[in-house]
């Protein structure tokens, strides 16, 4: 397994709010976190950044190889946790920084099998068999619309609601996450990514944008093709090659 990412500003932004982290664990095990910041620049340059730095350093922390898939599970929750505990904190101190928050995707490849924990609105998604396969569910105003069946999901990415999420990490003390499991044979791909790239693609057009090439130059086509769509967004993905 390999594993890549890239981030870039966008075409509009004044600073990038998103961040990302990567590793390989001693047992070629890997380990992504990406977080998209909110609560303006300085808030969500901070959020985002404290919770990748705090995450990973948890993982690096506790991670045994041979654990079980529940220890592994049980780790990426602890490490969230710890990680919105201390955004929360930083923000109940500073008062500039009240009310920041960010999305996050937790991610573990290891022996053909993934594992997630996610909050907010970043997404994950698996490639594999020429089929694409969205692994989380937004928590946001626009998801639950979509699962009510009252708008689709081609409205929900115009919607004037789509940028309003309904968990992240830091603006509680407590933080509800979502835990989910996937095969992951070789030949597969996971991509995480935030908004600033899947909020303009449905996953049929995010599936197409992902043929015929890998590695670093897909990071570069994916970032280019969300920018080629006006870039309004911070732009962030990972990639995990299995």
């Amino acid at each position: 397994m390999r594993v890549y990412s890239g981030s870039d500003i966008g075409l509009t932004r004044d600073s990038n709010q998103d961040d990302c982290k990567t590793g390989v664990f001693s047992d070629n095990a890997i380990w992504v976190v990406v977080c998209d910041g909110m609560g303006g620049a300085n808030g969500g340059c901070t959020a985002s950044t404290v919770a990748t730095e705090t995450i990973s350093q948890k993982l690096i922390e506790l991670y045994t190889p041979f654990a079980s898939d529940d220890w592994i599970r049980e780790i990426m929750e602890v490490a969230i946790q710890e990680a919105n505990l201390k955004v929360f904190d930083i923000s109940m101190e500073d008062s500039s920084l009240h009310g920041m928050g960010t999305t996050v995707v937790c991610a573990i490849a290891r022996d053909h099998r993934l594992q997630i924990v996610h909050a907010g609105d970043s997404r994950a998604y698996l490639v594999r068999d020429g089929e694409i396969s969205r692994i989380t569910t937004d928590h946001s105003v626009v998801q639950e619309l979509v699962s009510a069946g009252e708008i689709t999901d081609e409205q929900a990415r115009v919607h004037p609601s789509r940028n309003i999420i309904t968990r992240a990490l830091g603006v509680e003390p407590y933080l509800e996450t979502d835990y989910n499991t996937a095969e992951f044979p070789e030949g597969s791909v996971l991509m995480i990514c935030t908004d600033g790239l899947c909020g303009y693609f449905s996953d049929e057009e995010l599936l197409g944008l992902m043929q015929s090439v890998s590695g670093d130059e897909l990071i570069s086509k994916l970032i280019d093709a969300a920018k080629d769509q006006g870039g309004r967004d911070n732009i962030t993905v990972a990639l995990i090659e299995g």
